[in-house]
């Protein structure tokens, strides 16, 4: 009877584990296709995502959604990595197998993405340790998480964050189910790395997870591990998936940045461009006393006519004759100086950024492609329920934000010994992290730069809403 009980609850989560996903999967695939498709269209970055899959497109901004994108003649060497195009590519080796000819589908590619999501979802139900009511109560709250208007048109679009929240998910599960015992512990380590090499590979911004990541690996301790094996599988991981970043950072070619110089790290490329739009939109912005600002940041009072102007406005101050000579006042460590010393203003940004978070989704990404017969920019509205919810509380800024934070930050607390505990900060301190580097680090797209540390926020919360009293999770020493 002793040897028989624990096959019999394999066999019970096993049971579970298939139904949770064959129902996720089934209605993630309903909420893509029915009635028709919908993505997110491009914001002018998806050609990024579309070169990683072996496809050269060079589309300004656009207001519907291309459904396919087929091969072309030009060869195109990726300059910025997203692991989107590692499921763009896949989605297009699958394309081929039903006769695409090398066509990405973006049908094919959010099928894929539901697949990975609803395997995601099942991974963190697996790993609660609760009774079987609570954790189908967290499934069906994840999946409105992921099923969000705000949320799932990322799944099926050349953007790079709809890898970062796969990615997220599959991290989460593995870490819960890393704490389990038996071999549920080992599948926990490899969801784990797959979850971690694509979420902080999602995009530059998304490298500061690693770090994170990494101490959370270091925090949950695998079930049947003690000793000096818990901390070599510990390592092992994040060894691996630091190797695999290592190695996928290097492998595209180096970015050539506005001043005519090759990028040596991810990101340099644009580092002058996000530095620019923080100082002339967020600092010098035509709102507050701008000769100040600009003798605060060393720039010439003449740049006050461009107060307000980012990167790509018609008239920038990157194209004033004396601009070549303030270049190297265009530095993080100048932004970083500027919001030290001006902690009111840098809460005034940090108040707009996190209004800019909870309104959750950007109204220049239309759902739709222009087949649909919807107007440009046109947005689907079919699972609206939590982007609502936070779209009401939007205008509150950080008086709504801070509370949240505070309240995932005590459950965290609460359960500081357990492996769920260890996912709550994990999750707490990605959505902190990603929210700061966007509000602080780039001017533009605000919205759509918080989505990761929104999505991040959510699924803590939704963790949260498990029971503090379970009396069955495995405590980290």
């Amino acid at each position: 009877m002793k040897l028989e009980a624990p096959d019999r609850q394999l066999g019970a989560e096993a049971r579970l584990g298939l139904g949770v996903f064959g129902t996720a999967l089934a209605l993630l695939v309903v909420r893509f296709l029915v009635p028709r498709p919908i993505a997110m269209s491009n914001n002018g970055d998806g050609g990024r995502v579309l070169c990683g899959a072996g496809i050269t497109w060079k589309g300004l901004p656009e207001p519907f959604v291309h459904l396919a994108y087929p091969p072309t003649p030009e060869t195109c060497r990726p300059t910025y990595l997203l692991t989107q195009s590692w499921l763009a590519d896949l989605a297009v080796r699958i394309g081929r197998l039903i006769g695409l000819h090398g066509t990405l589908s973006l049908v094919i590619l959010g099928l894929l993405s539901s697949v990975i999501a609803a395997a995601a979802v099942t991974a963190i139900v697996l790993g609660l340790p609760h009774p079987r009511r609570a954790r189908l109560f967290v499934a069906a709250a994840l999946l409105l998480v992921v099923a969000d208007s705000a949320v799932f048109g990322y799944f099926a679009a050349i953007l790079g964050e709809g890898a970062a929240f796969l990615g997220l998910l599959l991290a989460v599960g593995g870490l819960l189910l890393t704490a389990r015992e038996g071999r549920w512990s080992y599948a926990g380590m490899a969801v784990t790395f797959a979850g971690g090499v694509l979420a902080v590979n999602a995009k530059v911004q998304t490298l500061t997870i690693l770090p994170i990541l990494a101490l959370a690996i270091l925090f949950t301790r695998p079930g049947p591990l003690r000793g000096a094996k818990r901390w070599a599988s510990a390592v092992l991981v994040i060894g691996a998936i630091g190797a695999v970043t290592l190695y996928a950072q290097q492998s595209v070619e180096p970015a050539r940045a506005p001043d005519g110089t090759y990028s040596d790290f991810p990101g340099d490329d644009s580092r002058e461009i996000n530095v620019f739009n923080s100082i002339f939109l967020n600092i010098v912005d035509g709102r507050h006393d701008t000769q100040a600002d600009l003798a605060e940041l060393g720039l010439p009072p003449s740049f006050a006519q461009y107060a307000g102007n980012g990167w790509w406005h018609p008239h920038p101050a990157r194209i004033d004759p004396l601009y070549p000579r303030y270049r190297d006042r265009m530095s993080r460590g100048n932004v970083v100086a500027y919001f030290a010393h001006h902690p009111a203003r840098t809460l005034e940004v940090l108040d707009r950024a996190a209004t800019d978070q909870l309104t959750a989704r950007p109204d220049y990404l239309g759902s739709f492609d222009q087949e649909a017969g919807f107007p440009p920019h046109a947005q689907e509205y079919r699972v609206p329920v939590v982007s609502w919810l936070t779209g009401l509380l939007a205008p509150l800024g950080l008086f709504a934000l801070v509370p949240i934070w505070l309240f995932v930050l005590v459950r965290a607390w609460l359960r500081r010994r357990t492996a769920l505990g260890v996912v709550v900060a994990f999750l707490f301190a990605v959505s902190v992290t990603q929210f700061g580097t966007a509000a602080l680090g780039d001017g533009i797209e605000g919205i759509k730069h918080q989505s990761v540390a929104l999505f991040a926020l959510l699924v803590a919360v939704t963790l949260c809403s498990c029971p503090l009293n379970s009396g069955q999770e495995p405590t980290v020493p």
